[in-house]
């Protein structure tokens, strides 16, 4: 009998009305609800509804554009969004099971307070936290701060000399930041809160500890404020489009996402992914590594491809993505995501191109689809996002043996 092969992953990632410009303007489209509560509520209860893994929340520090370098002062596209770990925590008490990963922009904020932040989502999620951590080069970003002078990186620049040092320092800055985050969340054990009244000790000071992190970009002395997540280690992630973030997900992340434009190209992004884990001493541990896509979905094909043609009409121009666009069924969409795995992947992270409506087609005709082909859970099987993803709860790397 051949071996079982395990389930898919699925995640979400959710933007706004959806990942087209022109989403906003679908008749289904809550453009007046984006900035509420109940919106984000709603999403992320449907995505649970359909026993997804995980759903990312995209986060940045200036406006969206259709420019990859700064603003592009349209008004006829959805600007201006909330905050992802705000948003997270808000709807955590509201779900159950599904894991909350959202963006962080790492380059201009400091690791304490991301660590903080993510240990209080893990603890009022019980344990389905995450964290994207995202790199910025843009001087529109920069400007927002001031602390620093930084020269922006255009695209066009990416694979000359200095492109390329320029991208090692901010993703070697993103592999420290992790670094100091992961030791913050260490540095409590688990058992350091005793909370006993009758003596008067609440916390065991002999297990808060000092992480004394010394870098070339971070000095940070610890411990944190906040105890040890549930999780031990909330779920790191990152998005990767080339070598620097291939080896940031390597050696710090425990979930990369990937955009590949066909089978093959998963298979040589993965190869540079699991030679960075080597390198870095964790070929032993699961990086789980999952595909992009951008979907549009729809019952009929071709009323997919309508509707597409329809937003990109009112968008005036074909919609571009560094993630390949998937316009089809649900069962066409199927029958890709599983010759896809066939390179590697563990799962996929999907787009919705407008919401609700492809996040409805995700979660209500590909997951039916895919659970008949035997290829993902009929039911949640694990209370954490680590537990859903097949990953061990991590030691305390301060506790005494």
């Amino acid at each position: 009998m051949a071996p079982t092969r395990p389930a898919l992953h699925l995640a979400v990632a959710l933007d706004g009305a959806g990942w087209h410009p022109a989403a906003w303007r679908e008749p289904a489209a809550r453009p007046r609800e984006l900035f509420t509560a109940r919106y984000w509520a709603d999403l992320v209860t449907e995505a649970e509804r359909g026993l997804l893994d995980l759903v990312t929340i995209e986060d940045s520090l200036s406006l969206q554009s259709s420019r990859r370098t700064g603003p592009d002062k349209r008004t006829d596209q959805v600007r201006g969004r909330l905050d992802a770990v705000l948003i997270a925590a808000r709807v955590a008490p509201l779900t159950r099971h599904i894991g909350l990963v959202p963006t962080t922009v790492v380059t201009h904020t400091e690791p304490f307070h991301i660590s903080k932040a993510i240990a209080t989502l893990d603890h009022v999620s019980t344990g389905r936290a995450g964290v994207r951590v995202r790199v910025s080069a843009r001087d529109d970003e920069t400007a927002h701060f001031g602390r620093r002078p930084l020269s922006p990186l255009r695209v066009e620049e990416f694979d000359t000399p200095e492109g390329r040092a320029r991208l090692k320092e901010v993703f070697d800055e993103a592999g420290d930041y992790v670094e100091v985050v992961r030791r913050l969340w260490d540095s409590w054990e688990d058992d350091a809160e005793i909370r006993d009244a009758a003596t008067g000790r609440f916390v065991d000071r002999e297990k808060l500890h000092y992480i004394d992190f010394e870098g070339s970009r971070f000095s940070v002395k610890g411990p944190s404020i906040t105890p040890r997540p549930p999780q031990g280690q909330p779920v790191v992630a990152a998005l990767a489009h080339r070598s620097e973030p291939y080896r940031l997900v390597g050696a710090s992340a425990d979930l990369g996402f990937i955009t590949p434009r066909d089978t093959d190209d998963a298979r040589t992004i993965l190869a540079e992914i699991r030679a960075a884990q080597a390198h870095a001493g964790r070929a032993d541990e699961t990086v789980h590594v999952f595909g992009d896509l951008l979907v549009h979905l729809d019952d009929d094909a071709s009323a997919a491809a309508d509707r597409r043609a329809r937003l990109d009409e009112r968008a005036g121009g074909e919609q571009t993505s560094d993630a390949r666009v998937f316009t089809g069924t649900a069962a066409e969409l199927a029958d890709l995501l599983l010759d896809q795995r066939e390179a590697g992947l563990s799962g996929f992270r999907l787009r919705p191109a407008t919401l609700p409506l492809d996040l409805e087609q995700i979660t209500r005709r590909l997951v039916p689809e895919l659970q008949r082909r035997g290829a993902f859970r009929t039911a949640y099987e694990a209370d954490t996002l680590r537990g859903l993803l097949g990953l061990t709860r991590p030691a305390n790397r301060y506790a005494a043996a």
